[in-house]
């Protein structure tokens, strides 16, 4: 992920909220479904989960808004789905509370949180007509038969199926039946719509259509979403705020734009998108800046602002300086003005807008660097290349070295 991948991930959020004024996302006007569901907000208190000797989840405490689109985003053995199951019902926290508007859930039974569920390989019952399926929900909350046909074609309507009530879901795309099960997940009105990485099955185009269609739709009803990921360009598009979790824990909570610029630590660094880790060693502190040294003697002095994880450096500790491949500026050996390191370039690639670089530095630390392609041979480099490597300030995050 880079700059340019950011900034398009969040244009997408944006076209998704066309959805207030009523339009999907081919320009055409959307079917006038009745705001009808208000989210409720979630209060996560100290949930933890434990399999005899094995802690999947530690101790979380969240906040998520009414109406709110967040994800929770990590990777496999992250706890996040973990998380996601205990919200639903599915499996009992070993300690902590779950509170969904003003209501304790914790121990609730699946069938009495009144929350909507989308899994990853949608559970459409097969025997069954979408109409059927979708109707399933309301027949087991004893809704009145004759509330039902309205409710089901108003749930066709909310995910644009209208007409393929009759069908069976083995005559469906996939992207249809993630909307099938989306309908059905929602005809009943919840508060609170999990779902657990119900796109994974989709290919590529048709994941990045779902992914505005579902923001849309949540837009536009206004209920609160809880979204399991591992996807993180997934995640940057679609969410409100993400929850990156790792080793059980939350790592750090924020928009995309917080996540991106502002890592709280390694692991969030690492995870969202590509970063760079440099070792280092702080020689002095002021009030505004520290001054490190990296790759023998080169000095860049930090805004102390830019020092992460709560971390308050003297002299003689070893840091780890991270910038993004994007920050990092290549240049022809003996041009670089100011402070810089040299390099050769070990392997490139184009990609498109981008030249992609693999510079080994002197004390060997291998460094990712794009540059924006272009006609001229200044910006252009070849393998074996000596090159020289300088670093924007104040694109550089200081975390705890090793």
């Amino acid at each position: 992920m880079n700059t340019k991948q950011l900034t398009a991930a969040m244009a997408i959020s944006d076209q998704a909220g066309t959805a207030r004024a009523g339009l999907v996302s081919d320009g055409s006007r959307a079917s006038r479904v009745p705001v009808a569901i208000e989210g409720a907000p979630i209060r996560i208190e100290n949930i933890a989960k434990q399999y005899g000797s094995t802690t999947a989840v530690s101790g979380i405490d969240l906040d998520i808004r009414a109406g709110e689109f967040l994800s929770l985003l990590g990777p496999s053995g992250s706890g996040k789905t973990t998380l996601l199951m205990m919200l639903a019902g599915f499996e009992m926290p070993s300690a902590g509370r779950l509170i969904l508007g003003a209501s304790d859930i914790t121990r609730l039974a699946p069938n009495k949180r009144n929350i909507g569920m989308v899994f990853q390989r949608y559970a459409l019952f097969p025997h069954m007509t979408v109409y059927q399926n979708i109707a399933y929900p309301l027949r087991m909350r004893k809704v009145p038969k004759a509330e039902i046909p309205e409710r089901v074609e108003r749930a066709l309507s909310m995910v644009q199926l209208n007409g393929f009530g009759d069908r069976m879901p083995n005559q469906l795309s996939g992207g249809q039946q993630q909307r099938v099960a989306v309908a059905r997940a929602l005809v009943f009105e919840p508060p609170v719509l999990l779902m657990d990485e119900p796109l994974s099955a989709l290919d590529k185009k048709m994941r990045e259509r779902m992914q505005i269609e579902i923001k849309q739709l949540q837009q536009r009803l206004g209920v609160t979403v809880v979204y399991v990921t591992h996807d993180q360009e997934e995640a940057l598009t679609m969410s409100d705020r993400i929850a990156v979790m790792g080793n059980g824990q939350i790592q750090q909570v924020g928009t995309a734009f917080e996540l991106y610029e502002r890592p709280a630590t390694p692991f969030v660094a690492d995870f969202i998108g590509k970063m760079n880790f440099i070792p280092s060693r702080c020689i002095a502190v002021d009030d505004e800046c520290i001054v490190v040294r990296v790759i023998g003697d080169v000095l860049i002095r930090l805004p102390r602002d830019q020092v992460r994880g709560g971390l308050s450096p003297v002299a003689g500790d070893m840091l780890e300086l991270a910038i993004r491949p994007e920050r990092v500026r290549i240049e022809k050996l003996g041009r670089s003005v100011g402070s810089g390191v040299s390099g050769v370039v070990e392997a490139r690639a184009y990609v498109g807008a981008f030249q992609s670089y693999v510079v080994r530095l002197a004390d060997g630390t291998m460094l990712h660097v794009q540059s924006q392609s272009g006609e001229s041979s200044d910006c252009s480099f070849e393998e074996r290349q000596s090159v020289d490597i300088t670093f924007e300030p104040t694109a550089l995050h200081a975390f705890r070295g090793d």
